[in-house]
């Protein structure tokens, strides 16, 4: 049986910090190779035969856990914040680092975290980005307003970023400088153009093949609509990676840390340690599906009789993950209490 060598990765902008290890701890070899895929491709015909890698999740972690992947006997993404609690120390640098993520590889403690497949990540980077111009979309609307307002301009507010209305506005509304015609005729423009965008964004994940029935199974369930469904479906990736809904809850984010010593038990607001993604769509989604589902309804009205409306609008978040790994988990639609006794019927 040969021999595997264990290499810690301390991946950088630039450059990756190695350390290569034998099954005893001793070092075969160290040092840095440039961050490039050239650079990886003639470092790895120099290893010895069988090796086996971990890196700590970063920016760049993504390629290169892709490229190395086909060449390894096996390839880990270490946890950043829980590798940081165990690799801490007076003195640390990049060849230190790389040593101790070798040392967690070879005795088997490093705290590995999930790394979605190829497709899906390259799927996610989309949403994401879709979610970005949605952010840009948002600041030129308060533009658009900053601009009249600051203008001492009279507008509707609620219908200002109407197709016609805006056009009428500009045509008719003499308060309206010539100097400011031009800019808001530029942030109308720009406005059109990034929401174009965005909706084609979302009808290419909606309909594409890897996603779609996945996708269209959530969206039977109440208040889940296709954008609360992709996100789902990118960033949580596999659900069987959950052993409960309570560690799906945890991950999206929709509840408080613990901070407890003897008898005294600290509930804290909720924590930072979460997909920050799926915590915004969740609550998003939570503060409508009352008005979509009555069972919705009563878990937020039981939530909101003890004085609290954010506390509630947790309540059905949570509710509706719950909802959500049920579906994913089955592979089956959505069923209602109702719908089920009509078909029992």
């Amino acid at each position: 049986m040969e021999s595997m060598y264990y290499i810690g990765l301390d991946v950088h902008k630039k450059t990756i910090s190695y350390c290569v290890k034998d099954r005893s701890g001793q070092i075969h070899r160290e040092g840095a190779i440039p961050a490039t895929r050239v650079g990886l491709d003639l470092w790895m015909k120099t290893l010895p035969q069988p090796w086996t890698a971990a890196m700590e999740a970063t920016l760049f972690t993504a390629w290169i856990y892709d490229h190395l992947l086909p060449h390894a006997a096996a390839l880990k993404v270490a946890h950043p914040l829980m590798l940081r609690a165990i690799a801490a120390a007076k003195k640390k640098n990049d060849r230190i680092d790389a040593n101790k993520i070798a040392d967690g590889l070879r005795c088997d403690f490093l705290p590995e975290c999930y790394m979605a497949s190829t497709e899906i990540r390259e799927r996610r980077r989309t949403l994401r980005y879709r979610n970005l111009l949605v952010r840009q979309a948002v600041q030129l609307k308060n533009k658009i307003s900053g601009l009249l307002m600051e203008a001492g301009v009279s507008y509707n507010k609620q219908k200002l970023h109407k197709v016609g209305y805006f056009r009428e506005l500009l045509a008719t509304n003499q308060e309206i400088g010539e100097g400011l015609r031009p800019l808001l005729r530029i942030c109308r423009e720009t406005l059109v153009r990034l929401q174009k965008t965005e909706s084609a964004l979302v009808r290419s994940l909606e309909h594409d093949p890897l996603l779609a029935e996945r996708v269209a199974r959530l969206m039977t369930i109440p208040a889940v609509g296709p954008i609360t469904a992709l996100t789902w479906v990118l960033e949580i990736g596999d659900v069987k990676r959950f052993s409960s809904i309570k560690k799906a809850i945890s991950y999206c984010g929709l509840c408080g840390a613990e901070n407890s010593s003897a008898s005294m038990i600290k509930r804290t607001p909720l924590s930072k340690q979460r997909n920050k993604h799926l915590q915004s769509v969740l609550i998003e989604a939570a503060k409508l599906a009352p008005r979509r589902s009555s069972g919705l309804a009563l878990v937020y009205d039981r939530e909101r009789q003890k004085g609290n409306a954010n506390r509630a609008t947790l309540a059905v978040a949570r509710k509706l993950v719950a909802y959500l790994v049920a579906v994913d988990r089955r592979q089956k639609e959505f069923l209602t209490v109702e719908r089920e006794k009509r078909t029992a019927a």
